[in-house]
């Protein structure tokens, strides 16, 4: 595969469904799960991690626009025909607003600001910050749901934050204002899912995974539609190009959401949301062997100091279930 010039999430999207549930423990829950399990968790981050490497590939081509709209618009097409063929009823009637305002939230803004900081950021970069959802979710649930602000999940937010910060200012991309651009770009993906999660737990808990999944999809295609016209395509679709974006959007998209609700029926929400922690891992790893991006210490330092905090703030290190507060 070619280095792009510059080289040094869908993420994900759902969290909403998993956070108003997810347990205290301890303990990381990965090392209790079946093999068949472990295995589907590890696909699921190594397909997550990918597709950062995916838009880094093809929003210079494509432009971050139509990036994010043909990762949506292919994904909702196929997961809208497997809902025809299963007989699951979309009630769109009803879910229409739901679908619109996830789609945007969870999917059309984290989607393009993401493939924008691929213009800029190697893979790596914008997995680690997308990593930091779960703090941002902690911070949205306080200031919108009233959710307590523990001490511990406070420590987490500045360590993730200075996990970034670190990050941007150390890291092996050189520090620009594209960078630092870049960046905020990231952390604004991220808060867009801890609204999104604020938005799911108020207005929309009672809709099934796999449908707000599909709607939110097809929500966030009609969303980006109108823009297009403003971001005209940068340069020549090959079919390397066409490949990847079937790629991102068929399986980062697609079948990734079925690997998860797959894990979250078989192992629970809290087990299934330590892919967090592997997907940024995965994307330096895919960034490094594909696109040549560096891995040095601070980029590793950085990437600890993230998923530090946001273990901190998904495991409260207690016994007792986090209180739901979902409507």
């Amino acid at each position: 595969m070619r280095k792009i010039a510059g080289s040094n999430m869908s993420g994900f999207s759902q969290r909403d469904h998993v956070f108003s549930s997810i347990l205290s423990t301890p303990l990381f829950p990965i090392t209790t799960m079946r093999s068949a399990d472990l295995i589907r968790l590890l696909t699921l981050a190594a397909i997550w991690g990918a597709s950062f490497l995916f838009m880094r590939i093809l929003a210079p081509v494509l432009g971050p626009l139509w990036t994010a709209e043909i990762r949506v618009a292919v994904a909702s097409a196929a997961m809208l025909l497997l809902m025809i063929v299963t007989r699951r009823d979309m009630r769109f009637g009803s879910n229409w607003k739901p679908y619109l305002v996830l789609g945007a939230l969870n999917s059309a803004l984290p989607f393009a600001l993401f493939s924008y900081a691929a213009l800029t950021l190697p893979a790596g970069y914008s997995a680690i910050v997308n990593a930091t959802s779960p703090l941002w979710g902690a911070l949205v649930g306080a200031i919108v749901l009233g959710e307590k602000l523990t001490a511990r999940k406070t420590a987490g937010l500045f360590i993730g934050v200075a996990g970034v910060a670190f990050l941007v200012r150390l890291g092996p991309a050189q520090f620009t204002p594209q960078v630092l651009i870049a960046a905020l770009a990231c952390v604004g993906a991220a808060i867009c899912y801890a609204i999104g999660g604020a938005y799911s737990k108020k207005k929309s808990a009672g809709i099934a995974p796999p449908l707000m999944a599909t709607g939110s999809q097809l929500g966030a295609a009609l969303i980006l539609l109108p823009f297009l016209p403003l971001a005209p395509i940068r340069g020549e679709i090959t079919p390397f190009i066409a490949v990847i974006a079937c790629a991102l959007a068929l399986l980062c998209s697609a079948v990734a959401y079925f690997i998860y609700f797959r894990l979250l029926a078989d192992v629970g929400p809290t087990k299934a949301l330590t892919v967090t922690f592997l997907i940024p891992l995965f994307a330096l790893a895919w960034g490094a062997l594909f696109l040549g991006e560096t891995i040095n210490l601070s980029t590793l330092i950085g990437c600890s100091l993230v998923v530090l905090a946001t273990w901190m703030v998904v495991f409260q290190g207690s016994a007792e279930p986090a209180k739901s507060t979902a409507s």
